[in-house]
């Protein structure tokens, strides 16, 4: 078996809905992907925002946990990421998972959690909305957005900054 890219190297699993942008995405064949929130929201509407903290953390790598890598490939969810953030991209939850996982079927916590033991990272944070099903030992390693909000409000920018720091050093 191939050796998961990533592995020994601080990882940060990112959710997109609720993080990067309000979490209330639809998905319609003709339209694609948009937006079921007030006019002020927009798609992605924080990557940019992601970025720039992430700017001075160079070691800092991305794991997609998103949805939109299972619906839209690897390829097609890191597409719709500013460059800066798809040159740290080095893979989603999804391609590691096994037949017998019902991986698109488990909680995001869960899918987080089976990544990280086959990943292997020096250390790791996810970025979620979702509360649910993260299996005890993780609930450290994650840092909770709001659903509309995401990253964008102050106290959870702070927190941010302050755990990219604690990932750059190792910790």
């Amino acid at each position: 078996m191939l050796t998961p890219a990533g592995r020994g190297q601080p990882l940060l699993y990112l959710d997109f809905d609720g993080v990067l942008m309000h979490e209330r995405v639809l998905y319609d064949a003709q339209r694609g992907p948009y937006l079921d929130a007030p006019e002020r929201y927009s798609l992605f509407q924080h990557a940019q925002l992601l970025a720039d903290l992430l700017a001075p953390h160079p070691k800092v790598l991305l794991v997609l946990s998103t949805t939109w890598a299972l619906r839209y490939g690897l390829r097609g969810a890191m597409q719709r990421l500013p460059e800066s953030l798809q040159a740290r991209v080095v893979g989603a939850t999804y391609e590691l998972a096994r037949p017998d996982d019902f991986f698109a079927n488990m909680p995001r916590g869960e899918q987080v959690a089976l990544d990280v033991e086959r990943r292997l990272p020096s250390t790791w944070l996810a970025l979620d909305d979702d509360m649910v099903g993260w299996p005890k030992w993780t609930e450290a390693r994650v840092l909770f957005t709001d659903p509309y909000e995401g990253i964008s409000p102050c106290q959870i920018q702070a927190t941010l900054r302050a755990r990219l720091e604690q990932l750059s050093a190792g910790r």
